[in-house]
């Protein structure tokens, strides 16, 4: 199949001056501006949600699940306003998440494999933030909205707020495993084949933490080696990596059907230059 592709801006044309001005520039006549919109977009979700979840609210790492009544209690009150604050930073910001999805269905339709792919992958992700994020985040405000809330009750709030949120993977593993087969039947050349396998890390560390249902404490628990530092390591490498890939495939897409060109790069037009100057 041969490449179709459209006409493009002239970078000649592309004004000099104050960033402004560069970037109205961009937003009117960029023809890739969806595509950058949703990947900056994306790169912003994920800075917010690191520093909701890590430094306002301390919810990862999570605290220990063999906790007695006590313990819970204390520690609802350690992070009372984090919790109040940053979990309504991710309600207003959730919907970016949106972006994230959009993107990556969209590499999948530039793939040569059936467009039931993305459209699978975007079902299945649509639901992705209820799990991976939005029970989590309602029921911590729930028990800390009212600190006088029954120790029993907030025992059980607490339980299944980290329980939703390690336990609950399905939804991961099977988008995971959805995204490497399409990278792995791709004849267009959108991302490496290496990355197709490291979907398949990232789906597998989705399988190991199911036995947080069953362990207060060790490596199988909510907080262990096993269900949350390697899955943790796994998932920061992976997200790297397709952030990267996913910017690579912006810069190189022509806008046709068949397999996407190489990056250019700067030293690439510079060889350019001296093999025309040499000419």
């Amino acid at each position: 199949m041969s490449a179709v592709t459209t006409p493009t801006q002239d970078p000649q044309s592309r004004p000099a001056g104050a960033p402004l001005r560069r970037f109205a520039w961009h937003c009117r006549h960029n023809p890739k501006r969806e595509l950058w919109l949703a990947w900056w977009t994306m790169v912003v979700f994920y800075q917010l949600f690191f520093i909701v979840f890590f430094v306002i609210t301390r919810t990862q790492p999570p605290p220990e699940p063999g906790w007695d009544t006590p313990g819970v209690v204390r520690w609802f009150n350690g992070h009372h306003d984090g919790l109040l604050i940053g979990f309504a930073i991710m309600f207003v910001i959730t919907g970016m998440t949106t972006a994230s999805n959009a993107i990556i269905a969209y590499s999948m339709r530039r793939m040569s494999v059936s467009p039931a792919f993305a459209y699978s992958y975007l079902v299945i992700y649509s639901l992705s933030a209820i799990p991976g994020m939005l029970l989590l985040c309602l029921v911590l405000v729930a028990g800390a909205f009212r600190p006088d809330r029954n120790p029993t009750l907030l025992q059980w709030i607490f339980d299944f707020a980290f329980l939703s949120f390690s336990g609950t993977m399905g939804v991961f593993l099977i988008g995971s495993l959805l995204w490497m087969a399409a990278i792995l039947m791709d004849n267009n050349n959108v991302f490496p084949k290496w990355f197709g396998y490291l979907n398949l890390c990232n789906a597998l560390t989705e399988v190991v933490v199911a036995p947080a249902w069953i362990f207060h404490r060790g490596v199988f628990a909510w907080n262990g080696l096993i269900c949350w530092w390697v899955n943790m390591v796994v998932f920061g490498v992976y997200t790297g990596a397709f952030i990267v890939l996913l910017r690579q495939m912006i810069q190189r897409e022509d806008f046709g059907t068949g397999p996407l060109p190489d990056l250019v790069t700067a030293d690439d037009l510079d060889r350019t230059d001296d093999a025309e100057l040499a000419r």
